[in-house]
């Protein structure tokens, strides 16, 4: 699998290398040495989700608080779904900028996004299933929920009337939870230093 480091520090793309005969392909999505290697990070699957979603359906930008803190590796296993991470780490160098990657089951494409970091996304496609392996179980009340169409972030979603849940457009602004300090600083979550490749 190739490993790249986006833009945005800490956030990683991966790309599977498919081995394909005549019964299809198949493929690694996830190795934890590999991504030991390049991220500078042990990445360990506390939890896994799926969300289903039809075409135009926007959900995001979603992270969670310190502690417990949560970094996801996500997939798309069905379908096709433009990702979304926006970096909501306060003092980082790329804090309220976002990077998109197009993720179908097609390619295994994948992204790993760190504590800290939000993540939204719109489905392509109907049918389309989204895989999140997470580093820490669901705890009630530490979910970070932000208005997707804050015009400070102003993230290119790509569709005029998607659709969302009651909690993503009831979904607070950026600065608003800023004001309310729930964001994570980046000197608390910045990505350690890497060995030279």
């Amino acid at each position: 699998m190739r490993i790249h480091e986006s833009a945005m520090p800490g956030v990683f793309r991966i790309e599977p290398h498919q081995f394909r005969d005549a019964r299809g392909a198949f493929f690694e999505a996830f190795r934890v040495d590999a991504l030991a290697e390049a991220a500078g990070v042990e990445f360990v699957p506390r939890q896994i989700n799926y969300s289903v979603s039809r075409r135009n359906t926007l959900r995001g930008i979603h992270s969670v608080t310190l502690p417990p803190g949560q970094a996801k590796f996500v997939t798309c296993v069905r379908g096709s779904l433009r990702d979304f991470v926006v970096d909501l780490r306060i003092g980082s160098p790329t804090f309220g900028q976002h990077e998109s990657t197009v993720l179908d089951a097609a390619s295994g494409g994948c992204v790993y996004i760190p504590e800290g970091v939000g993540h939204g996304f719109v489905a392509l496609t109907d049918d389309t299933c989204i895989c999140y392996v997470v580093s820490t179980t669901y705890v009630p009340g530490s979910q970070i929920n932000i208005d997707p169409m804050d015009p400070d972030l102003a993230v290119p979603w790509g569709c005029a009337d998607p659709v969302m849940s009651d909690a993503d457009r009831a979904a607070i602004s950026l600065s608003d939870a800023m004001a309310q300090g729930i964001l994570a600083h980046w000197r608390d979550v910045s990505p350690p230093q890497r060995l030279s490749r």
